[in-house]
C-alpha cells in the first residue's frame, strides 16, 4: 500500500498502513506516521475502522463507503478518524483518511488500502 502524504506550513507527514484485517464489525490495520523534519513526533499504532455488514457488502460490490473509527498510537493516545473508501476491486482500492488531531486540526491523507480475505 502506498503511503499517503500531507504537507503543512513547515513540514510533511506521511502515513503508511498495513493491509486491513476484518475482526468482528471492524477492520484493523497497523500504521506508521512520519513527520518531517520533526522526527520526535513520529509514531506507530493501530487503526480500527467500524464497518457494518452493509458497509462491507457495498464495498465488495464496488460502492464507495463512508466509515469512522479511531487510531491509537503506541503511547495510548486516541484520535478520531473518518474514511471514504473507493474500491477498485473486492479487496483493494483508494482511501481518504481524515485524522482529527485536535478540535481545530485535522490531517487528510489520500492513499490505497488492501483488505485481507476473511
Amino acid at each position: 500500500m502506498a503511503p499517503g502524504r500531507v504537507s503543512f506550513v513547515i513540514g510533511t507527514v506521511s502515513l503508511a498502513m498495513t493491509p486491513f484485517v476484518r475482526t468482528g464489525a471492524t477492520y484493523v490495520s497497523s500504521y506508521t506516521a512520519k513527520v518531517f523534519p520533526y522526527f520526535i513526533f513520529n509514531e506507530r499504532g493501530r487503526i480500527v475502522i467500524n464497518a457494518s455488514e452493509d458497509d462491507v457488502d457495498r464495498l465488495e460490490h464496488g460502492a464507495t463507503i463512508f466509515v469512522a473509527g479511531r487510531a491509537v498510537n503506541d503511547s495510548g493516545d486516541h484520535r478520531r478518524i473518518e474514511c471514504r473508501a473507493m474500491p477498485a476491486d473486492a479487496g483493494s482500492g483508494r482511501i481518504k483518511v481524515r485524522v482529527v488531531i485536535t478540535q481545530g486540526i485535522a490531517l487528510t491523507f489520500n492513499t490505497t488500502y488492501v483488505l485481507l480475505p476473511k
